[in-house]
């Protein structure tokens, strides 16, 4: 078997899909995973992108579901976490807004993400090597605090943590070890980045999030693709099992590997 149909059915891409029966699927998977764990509700940060706006949605119907079925209130809470001044912020109050949700929180990460860094160059000073923190170093800070402060959130309101990683970012390793990474529950695991945008067009996720490009949001000018050097579309292409460039299948495949330590277990022995 190649790498790739080994890389396909360990990620369970499927080459076509029917949004909705896709959406009634992860809606169902959301649902049972919040009554087994009896947990309140749903925690969904939503920054503005694609990923984050159709796991909100699915978030909302599924906690809406079980209100409604049990006559229990359940919870989708939608958390906004700018860095200082987010440019595009409003494109995740519109997310909130299309898609009904009542409860909502905006926690800036500024202060304690620059804390963080200032006592990580401090560390630095004290090894003799003085610099100051690097871009990608202090972006992962950023995915790791918004995460602490989820999970703070989470804990005294008995909610679990969603993810919005799926098959494209697994197959590069694009997200943070311990950052958004680590989450409860991914609803979206299975799908590439094009099917995730046949899902938005089925959720009512605003026009303004879907003409975007993606991006982490890590620093200002990123995006996913400049980073990587991958398109999304060559991308999603090789997960559907279609043959793409011979380079390009070969630095996927390169990245795959490279990045396998986020995807596994933690060693131990």
């Amino acid at each position: 078997m190649s790498l790739q149909k080994q890389i396909i059915e360990r990620l369970g891409v499927k080459p076509l899909i029917n949004p909705q029966e896709e959406i009634r699927k992860r809606v169902d998977f959301l649902k049972e995973y919040v009554k087994k764990s009896g947990a309140s509700g749903l925690l969904i940060a939503i920054s503005g992108g694609i990923d984050s706006a159709v796991a909100a949605g699915l978030c909302k119907r599924a906690t809406d579901e079980l209100s409604e079925e049990t006559g229990q209130p359940y919870m989708t809470l939608g958390v906004f976490q700018p860095y200082g001044q987010q440019s595009d912020i409003a494109d995740s109050y519109a997310v909130a807004e299309a898609l009904g949700l009542a409860h909502k929180a905006e926690t800036n990460i500024e202060e304690a993400v620059d804390e963080i860094s200032l006592e990580v160059e401090h560390a630095f000073k004290s090894l003799g090597m003085p610099r100051h923190i690097s871009r990608g170093g202090k972006g992962n800070v950023k995915a790791r605090t918004r995460m602490v402060v989820q999970y703070a959130l989470a804990f005294d309101l008995n909610l679990l943590v969603v993810g919005t990683d799926h098959a494209s970012e697994a197959l590069t390793g694009f997200f943070t070890k311990w950052g958004d990474g680590a989450v409860d529950i991914t609803p979206l695991s299975s799908l590439n980045k094009r099917q995730v945008r046949e899902l938005a067009s089925h959720l009512g996720v605003p026009q303004s999030v879907l003409d975007k490009a993606p991006t982490a949001g890590l620093w200002d000018g990123q995006t996913d693709e400049g980073e990587l050097g991958i398109k999304y579309s060559d991308n999603n292409d090789y997960l559907e099992g279609k043959e793409i460039s011979p380079d390009i299948r070969e630095k996927l495949e390169r990245q795959y590997l490279k990045t396998e330590h986020k995807r596994s277990p933690i060693p131990g022995i």
